[in-house]
């Protein structure tokens, strides 16, 4: 396959809302469950709950710039507008992540990694018509 077509086909997928909003989760999960498993491994902290908590703040930074440069880069808010309805957006939806891994992982002693992968399926849902219809309005 030739360069330029391939250029091309990359292009089209990138112009396309959804994959731009998958390439940014993806990358703001793995800043969260990098920072969650630094938590827990490295500094040895005893609660899933407490460490996910913490993690999700680096995931959600991560997520906002993402999703303001990069997913939904049309968006006519003004920036304080953005930054206020996001920071609601995602305090709910950390609230939810950090509960359902506290009872998953802490409660019931169940893998943690299994539950973020839970947790992170409610997480992307909730998040992508959040930031749709709520906080970039696009």
């Amino acid at each position: 396959m030739p360069t330029s077509t391939l250029r091309g086909k990359v292009a089209a997928l990138l112009a396309q809302q959804s994959v731009r909003y998958l390439i940014n989760g993806l990358a703001a999960t793995a800043v969260h469950f990098a920072v969650l498993t630094f938590n827990l491994k490295v500094l040895g902290w005893g609660s899933a709950g407490v460490a996910n908590m913490v993690a999700a703040v680096f995931g959600i930074a991560a997520s906002f710039l993402g999703s303001r440069y990069f997913v939904f880069q049309g968006s006519l808010e003004p920036l304080f507008k953005q930054v206020y309805r996001f920071i609601f957006l995602y305090a709910a939806i950390a609230l939810l992540h950090g509960a359902l891994m506290y009872v998953w992982a802490d409660h019931y002693q169940l893998n943690y990694i299994a539950g973020f992968v839970v947790a992170t399926g409610m997480q992307v849902l909730c998040s992508y018509w959040g930031n749709k219809r709520m906080v970039f309005k696009v």
